[in-house]
């Protein structure tokens, strides 16, 4: 289930997940409109800061535990690059 998917997400959360989501995925296209669609939302400089180095955080985390193979829990569904194991 992906952020799309919930029903009730305010303006703001889905805002920081539009966000949190071009940062992962498309880091070097980042732009200042994406800043500026936060702030449209009532973010202030801090919070977008404390947005980029939560969001950095766990791509990194998780890249390393891609790299690493780091099992997932029981209850998550299987990496996808396990789907075919």
């Amino acid at each position: 289930m992906g952020w799309r998917s919930l029903s009730g997400i305010s303006a703001e959360d889905r805002a920081l997940c539009v966000f949190a989501e071009a940062l992962t995925r498309e880091p070097a296209g980042m732009r200042e409109s994406h800043v500026q669609a936060l702030r449209a939302e009532g973010f202030d400089d801090v919070a977008i800061h404390d947005a980029i180095q939560v969001i950095a955080y766990f791509n990194y985390i998780n890249r390393i535990a891609d790299a690493v193979d780091v099992e997932l829990e029981p209850e998550y569904p299987p990496h996808p690059r396990d789907a075919d194991r």
